[in-house]
C-alpha cells in the first residue's frame, strides 16, 4: 500500500481521519480524530485501496451479524466505526482492551465517522424473530426506514471528497412473500403480505442514496448460528418435541450459515462488481422437514413427534411465520459473481453451528 502526504493534494474543507486500527492511542470521542495527519491510500484501477485496507462504519453492529463482521474486519486489520443509539451497550460487546482501536460512534457523531469511510454497512432493525404486536410491528418497519434514511442522507451530504464509496444495506427474503412452490430469484416479484411491505420500503429507501455511491442490497435468509438467530430459539422447542417439524414441514428453509452471510457483506464491501440486488442464501434450500431431519440427526435425537404451530407462536408470535411460511429462494447472483459458499448444505452448517461452544 502506498501513501501520500496530504500536501499533495487540494482538499476543500478539513476531514476526520480514523487512527490507525492498533494505534496506541485510544480516542474518547471521534471529534479527536482532528488531531491527525491526513493521508491518502492510492487505488488501483477498480477503485479499490490496494491492500483492500478498509474503514468502515456499522450500524447493527451489535447484534447477531454484525458483531461477526466486526470481528471478522478486526482480524484482517481494517478501521472500523461501530454506529450506535446505546455507547454502553457497543462497548461492552466491544470492550477497549479486546477491540482497541475501534471508534463507538452515537447519533450525533455518525456524520463524523460516515465522512471519510471507505464503506458503510447498514445491518440496523428491531429483530422479526420476535413476539409481534401493533406497536412491534410499527417499530420492526420503522427502525429499517429510520436508519436507512439517516445512513443515506449522511453519505448523501458528504463532500465527494470524503464520501463513502459503497453502501451495503441489509434486507430480507420477505421481499418475496411466501410459496411452497414458487422458486425465487432477485428478478422475482415483491410479496403482498407485511414483510414484503417492509422489505419494498426498506429497499425504497437505501436506493436513494447518491448513484455515485455503489449500493449492494443483501436480501438475508434465516441466518443460523449457535449464539443468535432463529436456530437458537428453535432448538429449545425441537428438542422438547423430540425432534419433529415445525409445522407442516412442507414449507421451505432458506437459510444462510453466518460465515457464509459475513463473508458475503465483506465481499460485497471490497468487490465492485457486487452491487443491485443479493440474495444472502445458501445456494441448497430445503424443506423444513429436511432441516428438522438433520437437526435430529446432529443432535442424536427422534425426528416423529411434529412441533404444533402453537409451540412456536408461543416464543416467536406473528413472529413464527418467519419459520412457519417460507419461500424457496435460490442465490442467483451470488453464485453468477462466483462466492465461494463455506457451508453449501444445511447438515455440514448444522454440525459447525453445533459443534461451537456458545458465546456468552
Amino acid at each position: 500500500m502506498e501513501l501520500c502526504g496530504a500536501s499533495a493534494l487540494t482538499w476543500r474543507r478539513s476531514i476526520n481521519i480514523l487512527p490507525p486500527l492498533h494505534s496506541s492511542h485510544r480516542p474518547t470521542s471521534v471529534c479527536e480524530f482532528r488531531r491527525f495527519r491526513v493521508w491518502c491510500v492510492k487505488t488501483d484501477v477498480n477503485g479499490s485501496s490496494q491492500g483492500n485496507q478498509m474503514t468502515v462504519s456499522i450500524t447493527g453492529a451489535t447484534g447477531f451479524i454484525g458483531s461477526k463482521l466486526v470481528q471478522r474486519l478486526y482480524e484482517d486489520k481494517h478501521s472500523i466505526c461501530v454506529l450506535t443509539r446505546s455507547k454502553s451497550k457497543a462497548e461492552s460487546i466491544f470492550p477497549a482492551k479486546d477491540f482497541p482501536g475501534i471508534v463507538i460512534a452515537e447519533e450525533a457523531q455518525w456524520k463524523d465517522c460516515i465522512q471519510g469511510s471507505t464503506g458503510v454497512v447498514n445491518l440496523a432493525g428491531l429483530p422479526i424473530s420476535t413476539r409481534w404486536s401493533p406497536e412491534i410491528k410499527k417499530e420492526i418497519k420503522q427502525s429499517r426506514i429510520r436508519v436507512t434514511s439517516k445512513v443515506v442522507d449522511l453519505i448523501n451530504n458528504s463532500p465527494s471528497d470524503v464520501r463513502p464509496r459503497v453502501l451495503v444495506s441489509a434486507t430480507a427474503v420477505g421481499y418475496y412473500g411466501t410459496s411452497e412452490t414458487q422458486v425465487f430469484d432477485e428478478q422475482s416479484p415483491s410479496g403482498k403480505d407485511y414483510l414484503a411491505e417492509v422489505c419494498r420500503e426498506w429497499e425504497g429507501t437505501a436506493l436513494g442514496v447518491d448513484k455515485d455511491v455503489r449500493l449492494a442490497l443483501i436480501r438475508i435468509g434465516v441466518v443460523l448460528g449457535k449464539d443468535g438467530g432463529a436456530l437458537a430459539k428453535m432448538i429449545p422447542i425441537f428438542m422438547m418435541f423430540a425432534g419433529g417439524p415445525l409445522g407442516s414441514g412442507k414449507q421451505w428453509f432458506s437459510w444462510i450459515h453466518v460465515d457464509d452471510l459475513v463473508n458475503l457483506l465483506y465481499e460485497a464491501l471490497l468487490n465492485p462488481s457486487y452491487k443491485g440486488v443479493i440474495n444472502g442464501t445458501a445456494p441448497n434450500p430445503v424443506r423444513l422437514a429436511e432441516m428438522c431431519e438433520h437437526l435430529g440427526s446432529v443432535l442424536g435425537r427422534p425426528s416423529w413427534l411434529p412441533v404444533p404451530d402453537l409451540a412456536l407462536k408461543a416464543v416467536l408470535g406473528e413472529g413464527a411465520i418467519v419459520v412457519l411460511e417460507g419461500q424457496r429462494v435460490v442465490p442467483a447472483r451470488a453464485k453468477e459473481l462466483g462466492f465461494s459458499y463455506k457451508y453449501p448444505y444445511i447438515k455440514e452448517a448444522l454440525k459447525a453451528i453445533l459443534a461451537q461452544k456458545v458465546v456468552a
